[in-house]
């Protein structure tokens, strides 16, 4: 159904039926629905918000989970009653989540079991949430509709949507004064998945695979590509309890997966696990490995590196072929790791507000320092005088929702979008990213803070004069080239005259920044503070110098 991405449910019901689409193991097994099961639980959902709940096209819908098959159900029923989705990260404190539903207005909160708390305190704290409703099967004694106890329905009326319509809301940052929503559309997730099919046609072994899904589904990249993408295709996707190296391995194992979805950290633990794994083989066994391992970068076909490092790949399962790792930056040596013991490696680049894949590289001449070449869907430029990449297509987002001024600051008129990411391309038009303009922290797992919303926090605090949040690069260890949160607090002079010893001041600075802190997800939370008694660099119109205040501290 090219008009309508998300409405591929009925399509794949006819052709899939009793196959998986969606299982996630739990500590009794596995959970599974098959195609036919997911269609039956989505048109339950589906009528229950149209005929019983009386929702009108453009309401919210916010679904507050951790990853699991009726997720997928929500999604879908969403799309078919008329509603916009508003997938919200379920580490998101109340504070973070009621300034984001303050400002999108959702009519509806679905909720998984474990959120349950979280969502009965959220509809308490927003008079537009009417209705909560839970995923779960659940007890009695809960006095809450679940998507297992709504009246049967076999068919329900499908809303009419445009491509101009708006399919999801995702949030970017969550307080700031006013949240940044992309307002992502069917046209952006129609171009999306068409975009990324004809991809997986030539990077993947056959039509559809087994995948392992650890990405949470309020990223988008999970919900275009880990998701809609994948069950377009008829593909089995798998959520595991638990993201523990060991754990992941052993459903794999159990599995028999194919391919996944990844940030680079994850690769990187993975590839910690593996080597430690090696370390501990008997020496003749370990020589061994070593000795394959050099030779194998002068093979370059893949079937001869799997068959020399099978003992290795029977740890995925046998069937493992491959990745797309995006979110974050991927070190070249751990992407030469997996692809030297047969593991190919398929480095991808975009942002929420591009729905959000920009390129990919693929094709046997894959260089692991580059993003590849953009979307055949995509018109890509680089400013000239700031080497900003700038681009432009049907993927773009409709802009950021009730916020004209921050959409005009990104998108021009005529639908060139800003990144904030410097770039440049190679003679064979791949692309790498060099730099950022913006002030965007990129976490190691791929998790994106915004300086501005650890400071609207900490700025609660009277006795904090100025602050200054920032990403600082790591340069040892595991996490070695990744960055943290450092934060630069210049206290009041009536703070500074309260302590004559400059160790208890810095303690005291430190005790508060962690008490405020507590109102962040625990990766918003400062890392390192530094306390600083001079006032920080200002520009002419009084803004903070960020660069300058950095290149100090580190200095």
């Amino acid at each position: 159904m090219k008009e309508n991405v998300l409405s591929l449910l009925d399509k794949n019901t006819k052709i899939y039926g009793e196959r998986i689409a969606l299982g996630k193991r739990n500590k009794y097994g596995w959970k599974e629905l098959t195609y036919k099961g997911l269609s039956i639980l989505t048109k339950q959902l589906a009528s229950y918000l149209i005929t019983d709940l009386q929702m009108q096209k453009g309401d919210k819908l916010a679904i507050l989970s951790e990853s699991m098959p009726e997720l997928g159900a929500c999604l879908f029923a969403s799309v078919i009653s008329g509603m916009v989705t508003v997938p919200l990260d379920n580490k998101l404190t109340i504070y973070e989540l009621v300034s984001i539903l303050s400002n999108c207005q959702p009519s509806v909160l679905i909720v998984s079991l474990a959120n349950l708390e979280k969502g009965i305190a959220l509809q308490k704290e927003i008079p537009s949430i009417k209705h909560l409703i839970l995923m779960d099967e659940h007890s009695e004694k809960i006095d809450i509709p679940s998507l297992y106890t709504l009246p049967s329905a076999t068919e329900c009326k499908w809303r009419h949507r445009s491509l101009r319509d708006t399919a999801l809301i995702i949030y970017t940052s969550g307080t700031t004064g006013a949240p940044k929503g992309v307002q992502t559309t069917f046209g952006n997730m129609t171009s999306q998945v068409l975009g990324m099919e004809s991809i997986l046609e030539e990077i993947l072994p056959k039509e559809s695979v087994n995948l392992l899904s650890i990405l949470p589904m309020n990223h988008l990249f999970e919900l275009t590509v880990g998701f809609s993408t994948f069950l377009n295709k008829g593909s089995s996707i798998y959520y595991p309890q638990s993201l523990k190296p060991r754990d992941v391995l052993g459903d794999m194992r159990e599995k028999k997966i194919d391919f996944m979805i990844v940030v680079p950290a994850f690769l990187k633990l993975l590839k910690t696990t593996i080597e430690a794994d090696i370390k501990s083989l008997p020496e003749e066994e370990r020589l061994l490995f070593e000795k394959s391992y050099a030779a194998a970068e002068y093979i370059t076909d893949y079937s001869i590196r799997r068959q020399l490092f099978r003992s290795i790949l029977s740890k995925f399962g046998g069937n493992f072929y491959g990745v797309i790792s995006g979110g974050a930056p991927l070190e070249a040596s751990v992407g030469e790791f997996f692809e030297r013991i047969g593991i190919k490696v398929f480095q991808g680049y975009g942002l929420t507000e591009t729905s959000p894949i920009i390129s990919i590289d693929r094709g046997e001449d894959r260089k692991l320092l580059s993003v590849g070449p953009v979307l055949d869907s995509y018109e890509a430029k680089i400013d000239s005088k700031t080497g900003e990449l700038l681009v432009k297509g049907p993927s773009v987002m409709k802009g950021y929702y009730n916020n004209p001024e921050k959409t005009a600051e990104v998108l021009e008129p005529d639908g060139w979008f800003h990144t904030g990411d410097i770039a440049e391309f190679d003679e064979d038009g791949r692309l790498y990213i060099t730099g950022r303009i913006k002030n965007m922290i990129v976490l190691s797992g791929g998790k994106k803070v915004f300086p501005e919303e650890v400071e609207s926090v900490l700025e609660q605090n009277k006795e904090f004069a100025e602050i200054c949040v920032f990403g600082a690069k790591r340069s040892s260890g595991a996490k070695d080239g990744t960055e943290e949160i450092m934060t630069v607090i210049v206290p009041t002079q009536n703070t500074i005259d309260k302590f004559t010893n400059e160790d208890d001041l810095q303690k005291y600075i430190v005790k508060e920044v962690k008490k405020l802190s507590v109102q962040l997800a625990p990766y918003k939370r400062p890392v390192n503070i530094v306390v600083r008694k001079e006032p920080l660099p200002r520009t002419s119109t009084r803004k903070v110098k960020r660069n300058v205040v950095k290149e100090e501290v580190m200095a």
